[in-house]
This record gives structure tokens, C-alpha cells and sequence, in this order.
């Protein structure tokens, strides 16, 4: 089930500005995990193509510059290091993981943005589970990219789960 448009811009209209701001915010990040998961798409496609030693071969080219600058780049260097190290098989689960998490996404984006009530738990169960793989990942790695990701996850299951509950109270939805 979902609202048709004119019903969902006719909810955004009677609500109060704390609950337009969660609109808005939920619109921005739901967007954002939309374009996030179809570069993963595109990434993780790539990735089928493209083999090891091209990885290693592109990533040098990439940061030739601050290397040149800087011999001690931190992310340059963590960068090449890790394409220097990358398997055949850890390409293989990066490009699957890559395109069925950005499928994932993407399809619940478009259902998000469509107002299909049973999207936002199914989004909120989605990312959630994301984001306890990102934690264990963590536990593994230590890399702080994958924090800054989690929280930012967080971000987007709490502004949906707000969303979740305007829209319930604007349309008695359950």
C-alpha cells in the first residue's frame, strides 16, 4: 500500500516545521543511499571486468600526484597497499557484495520514495543489518571509514523510522 503524490505533498503541507525538517532530512538521505547504492552497482560491476593488477596499475596512476608531494601520504599509501593485496577472491566477493548491496539499496529507495508504507520497516531492517556487518567489520579492521559510515546509517534508520511514524500519523497508517 501507498499514498499517491498529491496525498503525500498534501501531508507535508499539514505538518508542523519539526516534522517538515524530518521530511526533508528523510528526502536528503534517502536520495543519498539511492546514488549510493548505484555506485556500488557500478562499482561493484566494474569489478567483474577489471582484473587485480589493473586495480593496482589504476591506483598507482591515482596517486602518482601525492606521492610526488607528500612520499608519506597516508591515504595514498593505504591505498595502494591494499590494491597490492588484493586477491582474485576478495575481488570476487567485493564486486558481489558491492552489487547486491547496492541493488538492495536502491530498490528500497525507490520504495521509500514512493511512500509504500511496508518499505520504511523493511529499509529499517535492511540498514540496520548493514550496519551490524559495518560493526563487526570494525571489530575486524579498525578502519574508521566504516564509523563514519555506521553512524551515518544511523542517521538514516532513525530520520526513517520518524518518517515511518509521520506519515502513520498524518494517514493512520499501520
Amino acid at each position: 500500500m501507498w499514498i499517491n503524490g498529491s496525498a503525500a505533498r498534501g501531508a507535508i503541507l499539514r505538518t508542523n516545521p519539526r516534522e517538515k525538517m524530518v521530511h526533508i532530512l528523510f528526502d536528503i538521505s534517502v536520495i543519498s543511499k539511492g546514488v549510493d547504492g548505484a555506485l556500488e552497482i557500478v562499482g561493484g560491476a566494474l569489478l567483474c571486468f577489471v582484473s587485480p593488477a589493473q586495480i593496482t596499475h589504476i591506483v598507482r596512476i591515482l596517486t602518482q600526484h601525492e606521492f610526488s608531494e607528500d612520499p608519506n601520504d597516508l591515504l595514498a599509501g593505504y591505498l595502494l597497499q591494499a590494491a597490492q593485496h588484493l586477491t582474485a577472491a576478495a575481488q570476487i566477493f567485493a564486486a558481489v557484495y558491492l552489487v547486491w548491496h547496492g541493488i538492495v539499496k536502491v530498490g528500497l529507495v525507490i520504495a521509500l520514495l514512493q511512500k509504500r508504507f511496508w518499505a520504511y520497516p523493511a529499509a529499517i531492517g535492511a540498514f540496520g543489518l548493514f550496519l551490524v556487518y559495518q560493526l563487526y567489520r570494525y571489530a575486524h579492521t579498525r578502519s574508521a571509514w566504516l564509523l563514519v559510515l555506521s553512524v551515518a546509517d544511523v542517521f538514516v534508520i532513525v530520520i526513517t523510522w520518524l518518517e515511518y511514524k509521520r506519515l502513520h500519523a498524518v494517514h493512520g497508517f499501520a
